[in-house]
């Protein structure tokens, strides 16, 4: 049976992984494929700029670099930004399949122009300058930010549906209003909402995650890989430092987190002892002798 490697690009626990895992259910796979999916060993904790896209990247890589010789049929990056996804192409011979891009190629299939879905402005820079980089800024309509506050990369959307899918839902329209005809979820963990928006907007909603698994057993049945020609091999390869530098930041994320535990520990020790202060009976401080008395005794 054919397998397929998803690489998840934070380092999450299985909770994490889990949510991570229920895009399969978006998707209507053939009963002879699988995925396991895999976090990387560290990355950014935000992911906004060219240092987190760096972290994102460095991380994706090490994750993926030995799939092929695991015995894994294709990777797919779980992110939008297609971190790593040129670089795993130089050192594999397997299909490695990233989101953004074939979601944007997918939507001009379904129509002309489409709108990508951001999570707030930060996220609507980031999808301009992937369209340029990716030739496609052309077809792109709009880029509408969700509003709906800093994404939680674990946990999702999860018990926040209520609130966040009619706010994708808003956003949506302003791109369709802007010539969009087809809207792209900007992120794979915005995953949870693509069937709800599909069911309530008039046009396609393509998501991202799905799309992949679809492509890579598309891809696996008709027997085809990355050009050589666009993705030559290196000359030198060097897996053995790639993931010596992962391990290191690894080890690294651990003692920062134990030191951020340990400080968070030291500031609610005065803290407690002001209050357990603040409890002490007022009739304690009512042993000292009173002025009047004092002064009696002064004059004998």
């Amino acid at each position: 049976m054919p397998k397929g490697l998803v690489i998840v690009p934070f380092p999450l626990d299985a909770d994490g992984v889990a949510n991570r895992k229920l895009q399969l259910k978006s998707v209507k796979l053939g009963p002879d494929i699988d995925f396991d999916f895999r976090p990387v060993q560290a990355s950014c904790t935000s992911f906004m700029s060219d240092h987190d896209w760096f972290l994102m990247d460095a991380g994706c890589f090490e994750a993926g670099l030995t799939a092929q010789e695991e015995g894994y049929d294709a990777v797919v990056i779980d992110a939008t930004s297609d971190s790593a996804a040129g670089a795993l192409r130089s050192v594999l011979d397997i299909p490695v399949v990233a989101p953004g891009r074939t979601a944007m190629l997918y939507a001009l299939m379904l129509g002309s122009r489409f709108g990508v879905l951001a999570m707030n402005e930060a996220g609507c820079l980031n999808h301009r300058q992937w369209a340029e980089q990716r030739q496609l800024s052309q077809f792109l309509a709009a880029v509408e930010p969700i509003g709906g506050g800093k994404t939680d990369v674990a946990k999702l959307m999860t018990g926040k549906e209520e609130a966040m899918f009619p706010l994708m839902k808003a956003a949506a329209e302003r791109a369709i209003a802007k010539g969009a005809d087809v809207i792209l979820l900007g992120s794979t963990t915005m995953h949870q909402a693509g069937v709800w928006l599909n069911e309530n907007l008039p046009v396609p909603v393509v998501n991202p995650g799905p799309l992949t698994y679809k492509m890579v057993e598309t891809m696996l049945s008709l027997g085809h890989s990355h050009s050589r020609l666009a993705h030559p091999r290196p000359m030198v390869e060097k897996p053995g430092m790639i993931h010596a530098m992962l391990r290191a930041a690894a080890n690294y994320e651990k003692r920062e987190a134990a030191k951020g535990k340990a400080t968070k520990a030291k500031a609610a020790k005065p803290a407690k002892k002001k209050a357990a202060a603040k409890r002490k009976p007022v009739a304690a401080k009512a042993r000292a002798p009173r002025p009047k008395k004092a002064a009696r005794r002064a004059k004998k």
